[in-house]
């Protein structure tokens, strides 16, 4: 029985060694007295001590310490933290990721290097209540942006550490984004609607320098609005560093609004652009183009199987 009980003892500390350690301990306590009321047949098999602190969110009931049984940790991009026992090291959290707040892990764990648990930025103005102030992700610290030798723009130092421990030669060229001509990030898209409907064009552009956005329409050699009182264009930065958003709004279209508009972004090392298609029908021409849509739309429809279970 003595033979069976050391076997049960071993396995379970190979699947939770760090927390097994004291269970050598715990059991020759155990046997010293009588099990009371309730308590379990099998002293080995008692771990409510273990889980009461997750319970009441003070942390774990932690064993003594021996650093010698700790697990390897690979692939941690972000570090390397203490563990909720303040024991061993483990993974810490990547930017944007759940972590407690304070020194020590209690349940979603520490931030890792460079990184700060903090309130989460992509909720801010968002008209949160109370409950969002309790939702800490971990952000960077440095929030310049950096340019890598493999050409791309880092946003910060801890997205440019994250990726240069996947390609260990990767250094920085310097301070500050990479110098680049313009990307189109989000090109405006084809559209079709009635007369006197309001249409908008999006274009989103990344550059650095900054870039310059101007609209044309093909088979015009103006660059719009010109004098045209319906058409407007606006422009400015966002939604990232780096990146303009601009806009040009028809107001009451009219058929010969319709044509092919070009997105051109301009800086000093070059150019990018983008075209879409605008169409502009009268009432009959309308309903029969949505009509011819019709068949279209169920057999998107038909695509999708509503019955499936994505949760």
């Amino acid at each position: 029985m003595q033979g069976l009980r050391g076997l049960l003892l071993l396995a379970l500390c190979l699947l939770k060694l760090h927390s097994c350690r004291a269970l050598p301990n715990l059991q020759s306590e155990r046997r010293s007295e009588p099990p009371g009321p309730g308590s379990p047949s099998d002293p080995l098999l008692d771990y409510t001590g273990l889980d009461e602190g997750l319970q009441n969110g003070t942390g774990p009931v932690c064993p003594p310490c021996e650093k010698d049984l700790c697990p390897e940790n690979r692939g941690c991009r972000a570090g390397l933290v203490l563990d909720s026992c303040g024991c061993c090291m483990e993974c810490g959290n990547l930017e944007g990721q759940a972590c407690d707040p304070g020194e020590r892990s209690v349940y979603y764990g520490l931030c890792g290097t460079g990184l700060r648990c903090r309130a989460d930025p992509r909720q801010a103005g968002q008209g949160g209540g109370v409950e969002d102030e309790d939702e800490q992700v971990c952000v960077c610290e440095q929030q310049e942006a950096v340019c890598g030798s493999d050409g791309v723009t880092y946003m910060n130092t801890c997205q440019f550490r994250e990726a240069a421990f996947s390609k260990p030669g990767l250094r920085t060229e310097g301070e500050g984004p990479c110098k680049t001509v313009p990307i189109i990030k989000v090109p405006p898209q084809s559209q079709v609607n009635g007369t006197g409907s309001s249409l908008v064009f999006l274009c989103e552009v990344f550059a650095f320098p900054m870039a310059l956005v101007e609209w044309r329409k093909e088979g015009r050699d103006i660059i719009l609005p010109g004098d045209d009182p319906h058409i407007s264009v606006q422009s400015r930065g966002g939604p990232l560093k780096f990146e303009l958003s601009s806009w040009l709004q028809i107001e009451g279209a009219e058929p010969g609004d319709s044509g092919t508009y070009r997105c051109i972004a301009r800086n000093n090392l070059g150019s990018a652009s983008a075209s879409a298609a605008l169409g502009v029908l009268g009432a009959a021409e309308l309903s029969s183009y949505l009509a011819n849509r019709v068949p279209e739309m169920e057999q998107l429809t038909d695509a999708v199987d509503y019955d499936q279970d994505f949760y």
